[in-house]
This record gives structure tokens, C-alpha cells and sequence, in this order.
């Protein structure tokens, strides 16, 4: 069986905490340079398919194929851009250190960076407009730059697949708009990307494909197909409108994933 570059394939996987399953059943394949918006209420297990994703969870049931290997085969083709809330700013590290991060599992840890990683990491900050940022502390930074260095640091991995987690909440329009340039860049060089979102306007608009979840596989293609106002109504219950110029939700109220 030939697989196609890049190609993302998830079987019948179940992941949890412990005993407790959050996602459960999931299976879908992703093409090669698509850009798909990962989309559910709150606590529907987006961030928990993210994490099993790059291997920070161990799957309960089922395989996850990349390049038509299992996953871990490929230590560095994933990159991970986390909530910014998951993450401990007041960690006493740079800007640069950070993005140097991106470079660890291509130069192996406690290596000290070669000619190429410090160039990739300075081109990184540059292409995220943060260069003179390098030195300062990240607790300094805004959200919005703080997203930023997240996102040098996923640009300096070289990744395949990019899986980013709510990145356009928080930040300001310039951000968002920076980073969905970014995607624009990322899909010229081959790169596939799955971000999550909460803006289904956004989903509808700038992605290829939406997967919808609620701890289950809702729907899975193409905006037009997945926003439907069944899969919707299985989704978000009645918290949401649809109204005859976009989406919008209402009076969400799930628990945090």
C-alpha cells in the first residue's frame, strides 16, 4: 500500500486519562498540505487528540499513522504549538533559548547548536517578526509575542505536521493575522496543519477541512459538509445559532477539556 507524503492517518483510536476515556472511536486521514480546523465545544477533546497526537498521551486503543509508519518513527516531523495557557511563563528563559528548543531533537540534547540551527532559529524569529525580541525574557512579553515565540519555535522544528491548539485565542488581530500567513507559508513548503479553534466563521472560511468532535468523530471533510445544522446540533446542542450570514455560539458551558 503507497501513502501519499506527509499523510496524517488516525484508526480507531481512543485516548484518555487513566482509566477515563475523553476520545473514543476516532478515525479520519489527512491529506498532504491541508489545513484542518479542529472544532468542539469545550471539553469535546481537542487538546486531548493534539497531545496523543505527538505522543504526550498514550493511546488507549487503536493506531496513528505518519508517512504510513507508526507514530514515534518520525521523532521530529511533529510539531506542537500548546495553549498558551499550559504553558509556565515565569520560566527564567529567553526568547531565543525557546525557539532554539525547535532545533533539540534534529541536533540531540545538550548538544551545543550548530551553524544551521542558529540560522534557522534567527530566520524563525525574523519570518514571526520577533528578531528583536531574541534576548529578552518570555514572561516579559505580550500574549501576542509570547504567541509568536511559539510559533518561531514550531517554524525551526522543520515539521511535516504542524498540530497548533487554540492559537487565535487571546491574542490581538495583528497575531492572527501573522498566523494564518503563516499557514499560507507552511502549506507552499508541503506542511500539513491542524489547528483548533472556537471561531467557526474562521473554520468555514480559511480551512480545507473541519473535524468536528464532541468525544466522538461528529463529521470530518470539507466545511460545506460539516456544518450542517444535524452535525451541529450534535455538537453544541443548543448553544448554537446559525444565522444566514456566518455561525455563532451562544451560552457555551462544558466543562474545560
Amino acid at each position: 500500500m503507497s501513502h501519499t507524503p506527509h499523510r496524517l492517518e488516525v484508526k480507531n483510536i481512543s485516548i484518555g486519562y487513566g482509566e477515563k476515556t475523553i476520545l473514543r472511536d476516532l478515525s479520519f486521514q489527512v491529506p498532504h498540505r491541508s489545513r484542518v480546523a479542529v472544532v468542539g465545544p469545550n471539553g469535546a477533546g481537542k487538546s486531548t487528540l493534539f497531545k496523543a497526537l505527538v505522543g504526550l498521551l498514550p493511546l488507549q486503543q487503536g493506531n496513528i499513522f505518519i508517512h504510513g509508519e507508526a507514530l514515534g518513527a518520525h521523532q521530529d516531523c511533529v510539531a506542537y504549538v500548546p495553549q498558551r495557557e499550559e504553558v509556565d511563563w515565569r520560566f527564567p528563559v529567553t526568547v531565543n533559548d525557546v525557539v532554539m528548543m525547535g532545533r533539540f531533537s534534529q541536533m540531540g540534547w545538550f548538544k551545543q547548536p550548530k551553524t544551521y540551527d542558529k540560522e534557522m532559529v534567527h530566520k524563525s524569529l525574523t519570518q514571526m517578526g520577533i528578531a528583536d525580541l531574541a534576548g529578552r525574557s518570555i514572561g516579559q512579553l505580550s500574549g501576542g509575542q509570547q504567541q509568536r515565540v511559539f510559533l518561531a519555535r514550531a517554524i525551526a522544528q522543520e515539521p511535516h505536521i504542524l498540530l497548533m491548539d487554540e492559537p487565535f485565542t487571546g491574542v490581538d488581530v495583528t497575531t492572527q493575522e501573522a498566523t494564518l500567513r503563516l499557514l499560507d507559508h507552511l502549506r507552499e513548503k508541503g506542511v500539513t496543519a491542524l489547528v483548533s479553534t472556537h471561531d467557526l466563521n474562521l473554520a468555514a472560511s480559511r480551512f480545507d477541512f473541519v473535524l468536528l468532535l464532541k468525544q466522538r468523530l461528529i463529521a470530518f471533510g470539507a466545511p460545506q459538509e460539516v456544518f450542517t445544522r444535524e452535525n451541529l446540533a450534535q455538537a453544541f446542542g443548543n448553544s448554537l445559532l446559525m444565522m444566514d450570514n456566518g455561525l455563532a455560539l451562544v451560552d457555551e458551558c462544558c466543562p474545560p477539556e
